[in-house]
């Protein structure tokens, strides 16, 4: 992969998105992962105000330390970029606290999203008081593979530069533009859950073996073209896919026949 050549088309395109959309620069929420270290930089490289957000909720320290440890890498490097902290946990708990809370076993689901959606509503507060794009961290694998996102919560944002790359070229990328090593080394984890699971935990396969699927998926194969742990990976791919594709597809609109207007 001639990870140079793509880190400047990608700089290149975020220039002339913001452009062409008279907007004045991006905000990114900076998680403490790969995926948002690595956009948060490529933002960065444009040269345009870059706005870095650390959205801490209810975040275990390990996160939030490497949040705050890019963003003042990126701030040391990178004149054209801010920061702000905001600690999300109150409102999150105040939100929690109006809602109905039951057994239901999608209540923790429910709980997780919100504080994405939070994040999100937040995001684009600050975009709006700027005149900035709200850029996506999402992968090729979460936006396109498995759909593992929160709609309309990190899911909810106005371009995607690193959305055709898979996981394993992101780790690639970041390791070109001299992203922290602790972040890189760090496991995926999307911070909604108070155990600090990890995307893998979620899952149940890893990055690796989900590209490795998807790739084969573009071939005409599917599982039962294998047998054991291959199988297995297929299976969970298509399974995520089958019941997150809500999430991948357009909104769906009915449209008014020509004979009733």
């Amino acid at each position: 992969m001639n990870s140079k050549k793509i880190i400047e088309n990608i700089t290149d395109w975020l220039i002339n998105y913001s452009e062409k959309s008279n907007t004045n620069g991006f905000v990114v929420g900076v998680s403490g992962g790969v995926d948002s270290a690595v956009t948060s930089t490529l933002c960065a490289q444009t040269g345009l105000p870059t706005l870095c957000l650390d959205l801490p909720i209810l975040q275990s320290k390990k996160e939030h330390d490497r949040a705050k440890k890019h963003i003042d890498w990126l701030k040391d490097k990178y004149k054209n970029t801010s920061s702000k902290s905001i600690d999300l946990s109150e409102s999150f708990l105040s939100f929690k606290n109006s809602v109905e809370i039951n057994s239901n076993k999608n209540n923790l689901l429910s709980l997780a999203n919100s504080r994405s959606r939070l994040r999100m509503a937040t995001l684009y507060y600050y975009a709006g008081l700027n005149n900035y794009i709200v850029v996506g961290t999402g992968n090729k694998v979460e936006d396109f593979g498995i759909g593992f996102y929160t709609k309309y919560g990190d899911g909810g944002v106005d371009i995607s530069p690193i959305a055709d790359l898979y996981k394993t070229e992101i780790f690639e990328i970041a390791k070109k533009l001299s992203i922290v090593k602790e972040i890189i080394l760090a496991k995926p984890t999307d911070g909604l859950w108070d155990d600090a699971r990890s995307d893998e935990d979620q899952i149940g396969a890893t990055y690796e073996e989900l590209e490795w699927a998807m790739k084969e998926k573009d071939f005409g194969k599917n599982s039962f073209d294998f047998s054991g742990r291959k199988k297995e990976v297929f299976e969970i791919l298509n399974k995520f896919n089958k019941q997150n594709l809500h999430k991948m597809n357009p909104v769906p609109i009915y449209l008014i026949p020509d004979e009733l207007r």
